[in-house]
């Protein structure tokens, strides 16, 4: 498929970043954890056996758009769903069935929160429409195309630069366009703009263009954002995290310091067997002392924080998945979306807090659900190391209405009884 320039100006983009030290982290934690996932989940669309849509002929598989020629999401649709699910698969096919290769002009529209997460749409659009030539798409970042009407049917960008080809150049004529996706709805609500440079896009589209929203959370900001976005939509809501909560015994302990805290984590681990356990630390440098702790223990211990370019952090979770590594301590920065079947044990170093200091209880919840997963009964054990600390584990019970367990973890029989 034909990408025109956007490769030179992707490289300028990125050496500009790179002079003033601005980098996916600094831009969005959610951005930046939503590419990781994409990242570490890029198989999804490789191959025909991985990726089966329900539709008339149930055992159709797919790789191609000519697979699909009678597939129709709702016609206006907000749905929830996780990065690296497939939804991505789904709304490209949308596009790709809905486009009039014979008119060379835009006709779909796909506006993500940043460059990066953009650039990983396009590649889901190459990948599924190799067999659909006729079809280009071209990208909505700053310094692509000037001066010229575009003749490719697929656009995709940032909210700034789609509206700006929209509006000041004329690039885009609103009025054609037939499918319009927005994903990542509360990466986008984040920054600062898209929220209002979406709204205004929207406005200038047909009454009968298909209206497609994604996010993997729905925070009453973000459904009221969707509903501005959406008319009439059909709804899809995951089931609610909350309730893998039953499939998880959770714990506490308590100790005076981290050296307490990492005596503690070593009586855990000398009582039970692990599989693999990840470890979340609040702080980048408590997580480097506690890598580094626990590799001199002789456990193999893999380290993810948040300086890490996103590529680095998805070769160490495919490290981690695969097994090379047993113990994965990290910061935030792999509280949701990672699933590694052999999780067996998720201990929480320091409790999540927000930037206020109050619970952090989404985080909580993402943490503790890297187990319990696949059906398999999961274990969280909490560290508590002060009356703050303390007071953040009882807000977070009473927000749950789950008690959490004391753990005594100098009476071995008593932290054997928690395996069993």
């Amino acid at each position: 498929m034909a990408t025109d320039s956007w490769a030179q100006a992707v490289d300028e983009q990125e050496a500009a970043a790179e002079s003033v030290n601005v980098n996916l982290r600094n831009i969005k934690d959610k951005a930046a954890q939503s590419l990781l996932n994409k990242l570490i989940r890029s198989n999804l669309v490789n191959t025909t056996n991985q990726v089966e849509v329900l539709q008339r002929i149930q055992t159709l598989r797919f790789n191609s758009v000519k697979s699909f020629e009678e597939l129709r999401l709702p016609q206006n649709l907000i749905a929830q769903s996780q990065s690296g699910t497939g939804k991505t698969a789904a709304f490209v096919l949308a596009m790709l069935s809905h486009v009039d290769p014979n008119n060379k002009y835009p006709q779909c529209l796909c506006v993500s929160p940043t460059y990066e997460l953009a650039l990983q749409t396009g590649k889901v659009i190459e990948q599924m429409g190799k067999h659909y030539p006729e079809v280009k798409l071209v990208y909505a970042i700053r310094g692509n195309k000037s001066g010229m009407k575009l003749q490719e049917q697929i656009v995709i960008g940032t909210p700034g630069t789609m509206l700006d080809w929209c509006t000041k150049f004329k690039f885009i004529d609103p009025k054609k366009i037939k499918v319009f996706v927005l994903d990542e709805a509360d990466v986008m609500i984040a920054t600062q703009g898209h929220q209002d440079q979406s709204i205004r896009i929207q406005r200038m589209l047909p009454k009968n263009c298909q209206m497609l929203l994604f996010s993997a959370t729905f925070e009453e900001s973000v459904w009221n954002f969707a509903q501005r976005i959406v008319p009439d939509p059909n709804i899809i809501k995951l089931k609610r995290e909350e309730e893998t909560l039953d499939t998880i015994k959770q714990y506490y302990v308590l100790c005076n310091c981290k050296e307490e805290k990492f005596q503690a984590l070593c009586n855990i681990y000398g009582a039970i067997t692990i599989a693999q356990a990840m470890i979340f630390c609040h702080t980048r440098k408590t997580a480097g002392w506690l890598a580094g702790e626990l590799s001199r223990e002789g456990h193999q211990v893999a380290l993810l924080s948040g300086e890490m370019q996103v590529e680095q952090r998805a070769a160490v979770i495919e490290r981690f998945r695969d097994g090379k590594e047993k113990v994965l301590v990290t910061t935030n920065v792999c509280a949701r979306g990672i699933d590694v079947e052999q999780v067996s044990v998720v201990i929480n170093f320091d409790l999540p807090v927000d930037k206020d200091g109050n619970p952090d209880n989404e985080t909580y919840l993402h943490r503790i659900g890297r187990t319990g997963r696949f059906g398999k009964r999961g274990l969280a054990i909490n560290m508590v190391d002060s009356k703050m600390s303390m007071n953040i584990l009882n807000r977070i019970q009473e927000h749950f209405n789950k008690k959490i367990e004391k753990l005594n973890t100098d009476d071995l029989d008593e932290i054997e009884k928690i395996a069993s």
